[in-house]
């Protein structure tokens, strides 16, 4: 995990500071006596989360970022946010997508306080796909706007969630298990709130694929790389299915997810090495727990006790 931190009085390195942080932009303020910006920005490799405080009016004209760009507003107000076909205006509590990946945009922030969470575009295409009759390519949104207020409280809230359980803990966030779940989680959420080109439901051709064949190689394919951070893409070639013929499978011969399933898995992988370790080799339940792709220590400790009975603090201790 990364950490970068900014602050600056200076109009100039805020520019500079910008263009390196997001993409090339110009900047410019009718504030000028008061033109202080700080950021910080935690990042895993492919997530970056940045809180952004802006205590002047600033007009932007950004180049194309190639990533997925959200924002969630907490204080003021964004203005006049232009890209081909939008234009639109964003206040406190409001979340969006700023521009599809590959277009430039414009607009003025008005003394604001807000999130900003960019997702590599691929992260996408890890968790869903397209309609076969679509061009191939991948996933994309379909809207700037969450497609309701519910939408977007559930994405504002797994944006809060990877940043104060993930990114909050440095030890927590390099675990390799822990930052592909939890980019994952975000795509997918990502995916829930907005429109977008995925075909979720099953064709007939990946229904006619769901069968206990596919099953297997799935099931073998998962004990055999529960250790890796592996996506449910992967899962779906192993098996020589699509990703929507996998999780039918799953619904129709197992009522689960694919991932919920490796995440089953990986909970017994987890019990195992509670059973094998000891408080006194230094061994704790939240460092097992991560090791396995378990970032939030209580939600893991209740499909721990769920599972098999007891608290995962009393294996441990009684090993």
């Amino acid at each position: 995990m990364d950490t970068l931190r900014f602050d600056s009085d200076d109009l100039g390195l805020t520019e500079q500071f910008l263009s390196q942080a997001y993409a090339k932009m110009r900047i410019g303020s009718s504030t000028p006596a008061s033109v202080r910006a700080q950021i910080v920005r935690t990042s895993l490799p492919s997530v970056s989360v940045d809180e952004v405080d802006l205590d002047f009016e600033m007009s932007y004209s950004v180049t194309p970022l190639g990533r997925i760009c959200l924002c969630v507003m907490h204080e003021g107000t964004i203005q006049d946010h232009v890209f081909r076909g939008v234009e639109d205006a964003f206040g406190p509590g409001e979340v969006a997508s700023l521009a599809p990946p590959e277009l430039p945009y414009s607009g003025r922030i008005c003394r604001a306080r807000y999130t900003i969470t960019m997702l590599d575009p691929d992260l996408l295409t890890q968790v869903a796909a397209t309609a076969p009759e679509r061009r191939p390519g991948p996933v994309r949104l379909a809207g700037h706007r969450p497609r309701s207020a519910a939408a977007a409280q559930q994405l504002r809230q797994a944006i809060i969630y990877v940043r104060d359980h993930v990114l909050a803990d440095a030890s927590v966030a390099d675990e390799p298990l822990i930052a592909s779940t939890a980019t994952q989680h975000l795509a997918a959420s990502v995916l829930a709130a907005f429109p977008n080109t995925a075909l979720i439901s099953p064709t007939a051709g990946d229904r006619n694929d769901a069968h206990n064949a596919t099953l297997r190689r799935a099931l073998a394919y998962i004990d055999d790389h529960a250790d890796q951070p592996i996506t449910v893409t992967d899962i779906a070639a192993a098996a020589h299915v699509t990703v929507r013929g996998l999780q039918y499978a799953f619904r129709r011969h197992l009522d689960t997810t694919p991932l919920a399933h490796l995440r089953r898995v990986r909970l017994a992988h987890a019990h195992h090495d509670l059973t094998a370790s000891a408080p006194t080799d230094g061994v704790t339940v939240t460092r097992i727990a991560a090791r396995w792709g378990f970032f939030h220590v209580g939600r893991f400790a209740a499909l721990y006790r769920e599972t098999y009975g007891r608290a995962p603090q009393q294996t441990l201790i009684s090993s």
